[in-house]
């Protein structure tokens, strides 16, 4: 078994330090706690090993430079890949019936949610969606039943020109 407390105490003493360290490599703190994270994970793995060690410190250190490393080589791939590509395409914004159908969606309870997104915009069958949530067939036809019938509501709710009568 790997010492816990010796760990625990080593990342006690020493996460702080190695955080800061992060950070002052990467620029981003939600980037410097990712790569401390994963520096601690590896250090936690090699424990035994490490425990011995002179200066465990300076190989999680170590770690956390080569992952912001990393960080950065990946970063700078992804920039020359995205001017090879040039800028993305427009994209238009989402049309009125659109809005109104995602806003529909979500005063479903989820299971219908699910149901209907699964059948009418995956097209898969009742027995692919049972197997996929674990429910059995019926209850699939159900919540489709139901989620149908819900967005109808709210939808004849959500739509003006329902209640315009001419």
């Amino acid at each position: 078994m790997r010492d816990a407390e010796g760990f625990d105490e080593f990342y006690r003493g020493t996460s702080g330090r190695l955080l800061r360290y992060g950070y002052a490599l990467t620029g981003d703190l939600a980037e410097a706690q990712d790569i401390v994270q994963e520096a601690y994970v590896r250090a936690w793995q090699r424990w035994r090993k490490l425990a011995s060690y002179d200066s465990t410190e300076s190989w999680v250190r170590l770690v956390v430079a080569r992952l912001a490393t990393d960080r950065w080589r990946r970063m700078r791939s992804q920039r020359v890949a995205l001017r090879r590509a040039g800028p993305p395409d427009h994209v238009a914004a989402p049309s009125d019936d659109t809005v109104l159908l995602v806003g529909a969606l979500r005063r479903l309870p989820p299971v219908q949610r699910q149901a209907i997104a699964l059948y009418y915009l995956c097209d898969m069958s009742v027995a692919e969606i049972a197997a996929e949530t674990d429910a059995p067939p019926g209850t699939v036809k159900s919540w489709l039943s139901r989620g149908r019938a819900g967005l109808a509501a709210v939808l004849d709710d959500l739509t003006p020109e329902a209640h315009d009568v001419g």
